[in-house]
């Protein structure tokens, strides 16, 4: 009676190679979530998928926005202090979560900001586009320092108008603080972010739950058609 040995040779080195391939491309994937992970570990801020697509080297945002959303489920699982989340624009973002941060603020490195230079980007986020003019006419003198020190930062762009600048906030500023690129829509969270605190500066960093409430804003603004 023949054996089956040999005829199932290719078949078993077929089933072999298909094997291998299935672990190389869930290595390749885990590989690149892991990468996703560190880059938003570093930046403290939310990344767009665009940014994420150049750090893994892969021009499909498709794949690379499932690749991200398998992280938000993994951090699920592992029900850590941390979370990442995913915002209404596709962003990602890795945060501490709320029950956690109020515990541990104090610890937090030297704010990236202090009050001067937070009090002058908050008028001119709010008020812009606006002239440097008008910005040291409300904020003094010393606010030259604090345009330059916040144009170092990527916070905020100046261009050349005549005799002036007109100076604008940059998508940096909107990652870093979690609001909308959209001037129109950001104006709303800061009126909102206003009111809540009480005066019209932006906090050294807002809480989960204002997060969230900023991100409800963006979508509602959205669903209404806001350009």
């Amino acid at each position: 009676m023949p054996t089956l040995t040999a005829d199932l040779s290719p078949v078993s080195m077929h089933v072999k190679a298909q094997g291998k391939e299935r672990t190389k491309a869930r290595e390749d994937v885990e590989e690149k979530m892991r990468i996703i992970e560190a880059a938003l570990y570093v930046a403290g801020r939310p990344l767009d998928l665009k940014t994420l697509c150049s750090i893994i080297g892969s021009r499909s945002e498709r794949k690379v926005h499932r690749i991200a959303r398998m992280l938000v489920e993994e951090y699920k699982r592992r029900n850590t202090a941390l979370e990442v989340l995913e915002l209404e624009d596709h962003r990602f973002v890795m945060q501490l979560k709320s029950g956690y941060s109020d515990r541990v603020k104090r610890l937090a490195i030297r704010p990236l900001l202090t009050i001067g230079p937070l009090r002058t980007l908050s008028y001119i986020a709010y008020k812009q586009p606006i002239t440097q003019r008008q910005v040291i006419e409300v904020r003094g003198k010393h606010a030259y320092q604090h345009i330059k020190e916040l144009i170092e930062l990527g916070m905020v762009t100046r261009e050349k108008n005549g005799k002036d600048f007109i100076l604008r906030t940059t998508d940096y500023f909107a990652d870093y603080f979690g609001l909308s690129r959209n001037i129109q829509i950001m104006k709303r969270q800061l009126e909102r972010i206003f009111k809540r605190h009480g005066e019209e500066t932006l906090p050294l960093s807002l809480k989960e739950d204002e997060r969230r409430e900023m991100s409800e804003i963006e979508k509602a603004a959205g669903e209404s058609g806001t350009k």
